[in-house]
């Protein structure tokens, strides 16, 4: 009994897991943070596009234009 005892306290196959839970997690929130500040920047520099355009009268943003 004493013997599976100590096995179980010297066991660190659990507090790695652990360790690597929290690692995957970190890195998943900035992967998500970073994707979405990158779609955030994107639909800035198209929306400064569409403005440029229809302010040029080259060409207009109007939705479902196609032009």
């Amino acid at each position: 009994m004493t013997k599976l005892l100590k096995q179980f306290r010297d066991d660190e196959n659990g507090a790695a897991m652990v360790e690597y839970s929290i690692l995957i997690g970190i890195i998943a929130v900035a992967s998500i943070g970073f994707i979405i500040g990158i779609g955030g920047w994107v639909t800035g520099r198209f929306t400064g596009l569409c403005t440029a355009m229809d302010n040029s009268g080259i060409g207009s943003c109007a939705s479902g234009a196609g032009s």
